[in-house]
């Protein structure tokens, strides 16, 4: 009798034990499912960040201008809407951002202060892909004071950079080194197979207006405790090769002012830091040409009537547009079979059909005949994101090492492109992050602290987007 109590007993301690799981983890998942997150834009990276969120039973919100495109990427899923909502309808946003417990802007950056702001006056985290600007960063202690995280610059690059870049730093601090140099290059590139069809050998798989205007900058660079600095008019010419394990050799060329990041990265101790961009040969070569033409610049000129050649004729100051491919190689002093030719012949530059231009920029007729000649097919080509980081450390006993971090990722013909997974999926990390509370910190920040980028950086190898380091390397492999 006493020995079936004691089992009865036991049967009961184990039921309440099988219920008590069941009640914990139906309270887990209805407290995922009462998760909302709002995004704002459904561009050409939105699509990863919504299908991991989807994942993860949170419900999503896609306010978007193009309702058609959200729509397809929720895919009818019942675990999100989408709502039409346009940028500039910002007094519309707070009932948005009231209903979510988090707001993930993919607008153009110049939106992404108004959002801050409303999101501080509602108190509700956001995330941003985005590059800090000076706005944002005054919000820091409003955003504090609201006890939320504005987290920015949380993609590719900005982002994977950043937390790739701290992690080994930090390491080296940690067993009281110094580093001494440090480069960091990145680029969007289509795959080596999808590049060979066009002189430029590339591809647009993101925003290629962006990528053309980008061209227009300058930059500025520390180079042996030398200050560089790189005119617009010089940005291709200052360039050198780099192979990249996996890849071919690269054109590298620099990439906006690297100064700021010796603070950022906490590194005073450096002697040379250089942020860049690759590129496959070509690419410099030519668009050095169309800036020399000013052929990406936003000025504007009245084209109207004008056949491409016609305009050419008029950027090198030439009486007519007779024979214009060879006037245009020798005005720029370049062989009419130099790569830079040949692209400006691929866009058909050179070409007597009518524009059909009125009053119109060059960089907006360049842009155009890009988007319409050099946009990856993503249901049949692949495009790649590769990354290179060189630091050289050294340590109190003098020792002085190489150390090298890589990322190499493809695209999935007609599922993701690389440039959306490693742009979206690191953001798509900290929004889940920030929801279960294992990223805690306030205020406004980008992902340089160890607290944010140690759980993105493991949960983005989970994913298989991981960054290959190789230390102790001889100082034969660092740059020159």
């Amino acid at each position: 009798m006493k020995g079936r109590l004691i089992c009865q007993l036991y049967e009961i301690y184990n039921l309440a034990k099988l219920f008590n799981y069941y009640f914990i983890q139906n309270i887990t998942l209805n407290t995922n499912a009462m998760n909302k997150v709002l995004i704002l834009g459904s561009g050409m990276v939105a699509g990863p960040i919504i299908q991991y969120l989807l994942n993860k039973g949170i419900y999503v919100t896609i306010a978007s201008n193009t309702v058609e495109r959200a729509e397809k990427l929720l895919a009818n899923n019942p675990k999100g809407k989408v709502v039409f909502w346009d940028a500039n309808e910002a007094d519309k946003l707070d009932e948005f951002i009231i209903e979510h417990d988090l707001t993930v802007s993919l607008l153009p950056y110049a939106f992404h202060v108004m959002v801050a702001e409303k999101c501080i006056e509602h108190k509700k985290n956001m995330v941003t892909t985005s590059y800090v600007k000076p706005e944002m960063y005054a919000l820091d202690q409003k955003a504090k004071d609201a006890n939320i995280i504005i987290l920015n610059e949380c993609g590719l690059d900005p982002g994977i950079d950043h937390m790739s870049a701290k992690r080994i730093i930090d390491t080296v601090h940690g067993f009281g080194g110094k580093i001494k140099e440090f480069y960091s290059i990145c680029g969007a590139l289509p795959a080596p197979e999808s590049s060979k069809d066009n002189p430029f050998r590339y591809k647009f798989s993101w925003s290629p207006k962006g990528v053309v205007l980008a061209g227009n900058n300058s930059a500025s660079y520390l180079k042996h405790k030398n200050k560089v600095e790189v005119k617009t008019e010089n940005l291709f010419k200052d360039t050198f090769r780099l192979k990249v394990s996996g890849v071919e050799e690269l054109d590298v060329y620099p990439n906006r002012d690297s100064l700021p990041y010796i603070d950022l990265y906490d590194i005073p101790e450096t002697d040379t830091i250089f942020r860049g961009t690759f590129r496959f040969k070509g690419w410099c070569e030519s668009l050095d040409a169309l800036k020399t033409l000013k052929l990406t610049i936003q000025d504007t000129h009245d084209f109207t009537g004008m056949t491409y050649a016609q305009m050419m004729a008029q950027m090198i100051g030439a009486k007519d547009s007779k024979n214009i491919k060879k006037q245009v190689a020798d005005y720029l002093n370049i062989a009419i079979d130099a790569d830079a030719i040949k692209s400006m012949e691929f866009l058909g530059l050179f070409d007597e059909n009518l524009m059909n231009r009125k009053k119109e920029s060059t960089y907006e007729i360049v842009s155009d005949l890009m988007i319409e000649k050099m946009m990856m097919d993503d249901k049949k080509e692949r495009d790649m994101s590769v990354m290179q980081h060189i630091f050289l450390a050294e340590y109190p006993d003098g020792r002085k090492e190489v150390i090298k971090s890589r990322l190499l990722d493809y695209g999935i013909p007609g599922k993701d492109t690389s440039i959306a997974r490693t742009v979206a999926l690191p953001a798509a990390c900290a929004v889940n992050m920030i929801l279960q509370h294992e990223i805690q910190i306030k205020g406004v920040h980008i992902p340089v602290l160890p607290e944010i980028y140690n759980p993105i950086m493991d949960e983005l190898e989970n994913m298989g987007i991981e960054m290959i380091e190789e230390y102790g390397l001889p100082l034969s492999e660092n740059i020159d």
